[in-house]
């Protein structure tokens, strides 16, 4: 009851002080996830390690009798692959010669606590994408837990490097982007494209990124766009840090690692729309 009464307290507050943060208001785009969208296309083909949470499409196994049934499992056209297997290489090998060595020597100096800080920080700052598209998907209830998680973390939680809304309230993040709302409304994926830097999407997903980039908040900051690749570089790097070694392990177990991390996308996107 006391949790309820101080969770209560905290929604009202947080009208009060910040109603800009509301839709229409000065603040719509005051937050978000970064400007340069994620790593060379790797940190997003990694399971989770080392107390780190997994990127996108492995927070579920893409290899679960979940995806056998026939209304889960779906295909993607792919008339790029020739042109997608060279990035795909490419995005490979800037993984190995660079990103890992650069992740390993950050993690040897940084502890794990202070890593996930800082990626919780960075999650924090994707609450107007996940906000603003829980609203035009109709998830009310979701816009509602993100605006609480936001205020609640940005305060208790020390601007965001403690997720306070989950640990002591168990409000959960809902995860929605442009893409999925673009699903919901009956879009189709398109084709496959694998992206140099970017890593797997699609046309459907191209499109959602392009319309997030609006929500992010070093899109309005007032940043050089080296200093804006720089704070995505680092990131990168500090995701990767938490993640590092399941790469190598889900790619060296696939006969084919490029088919494989095609339709584990493309399944876990199409899971993302229905949710």
């Amino acid at each position: 009851m006391g949790k309820k009464i101080i969770r209560t307290l905290l929604f009202i507050s947080c009208l009060v002080l910040f109603p800009g943060l509301l839709p229409g208001g000065a603040s719509d785009r005051a937050a978000a996830q970064d400007t340069i969208p994620d790593s060379p296309g790797l940190e997003q083909h990694t399971p989770a390690n080392e107390g780190g949470e997994p990127p996108d499409y492995f927070e579920r196994d893409p290899f679960d009798d979940e995806y056998d049934s026939e209304e889960d499992h779906i295909t993607i056209s792919d008339p790029l692959e020739p042109v997608n297997r060279a990035f795909f290489v490419f995005n490979d090998r800037l993984y190995f010669w660079l990103l890992r060595p650069v992740a390993r020597g950050y993690s040897a100096v940084a502890p794990a606590s202070v890593r996930k800080g800082i990626k919780n920080f960075f999650s924090n700052l994707g609450f107007p994408i996940r906000f603003v598209n829980c609203l035009l998907q109709a998830k009310f209830t979701g816009a509602g837990c993100e605006f609480e998680r936001f205020f609640i973390n940005s305060t208790l939680g020390v601007a965001g490097f403690i997720d306070m809304a989950d640990r002591e309230f168990g409000v959960t993040a809902f995860d929605e982007d442009f893409g999925q709302t673009l699903g919901l409304y009956g879009l189709g994926h398109g084709f496959y494209i694998n992206w140099p830097f970017l890593g797997p999407s699609s046309a459907l997903d191209t499109v959602g990124l392009a319309g997030d980039y609006f929500l992010e908040p070093t899109y309005h900051a007032d940043m050089e766009l080296g200093e804006k690749a720089a704070l995505k570089g680092f990131k990168t790097i500090n995701g990767t840090s938490l993640i590092l070694g399941d790469y190598e392990t889900l790619k060296n177990s696939a006969l084919d690692p490029y088919v494989a991390f095609r339709d584990a996308y493309i399944q876990y996107r199409q899971v993302k729309i229905k949710e």
